[in-house]
């Protein structure tokens, strides 16, 4: 089940996708998923910013990590 994400955005979300109709169990679903991605983006942002002996995460990181993390 997710923690962090609301349920109703990503309602809006699966409907902008085109479906008529969406469960609830549809969309703590999607939340669990993204919400677990978020955190491996996340994990592997703060390793970069600590490898460059940064404390703050930036813009950068995030960007880097997404496309290491999607290549998965």
């Amino acid at each position: 089940m997710a923690k962090y994400l609301p349920l109703a955005p990503l309602y809006r979300v699966i409907k902008d996708a085109g479906a008529e109709r969406v469960s609830d169990a549809a969309r703590e679903t999607l939340a669990y998923h993204l919400e677990k991605f978020a955190s491996e983006v996340s994990k592997y942002a703060v390793d970069l910013a600590r490898h460059a002996k940064r404390k703050t995460v930036t813009e950068e990181d995030i960007e880097l990590a997404v496309a290491a993390v999607w290549k998965k």
